[in-house]
């Protein structure tokens, strides 16, 4: 992650947006008291948004608590492929 301020990302433009997209790099541009803007590439930003919506289906969150509960109970994923 890379931190910087509004004058310097101004000054280095092309150098932070080179970061961001090669090298996969999140940039948060600081302005001032607790304010700032974060830059992301268009790669890292689908892939949160796509997270995101799998997160958020009630399908996989029952498959998400049956895993977490299986593993509560000392239960494996192992013993399953087993069977």
């Amino acid at each position: 992650m890379l931190t910087t301020t509004l004058s310097d990302f101004r000054k280095n433009i092309k150098k932070y947006f080179d970061n961001v997209t090669s090298d996969f790099e999140t940039l948060i541009i600081n302005r001032g008291k607790d304010s700032g803007v974060v830059v992301m590439s268009l790669d890292e930003y689908n892939s949160l948004n796509a997270t995101q919506h799998e997160l958020s289906s009630k399908t996989n969150e029952m498959r998400l608590d049956s895993a977490i509960e299986k593993l509560k109970v000392g239960d494996s994923f192992q013993k399953d492929l087993l069977k």
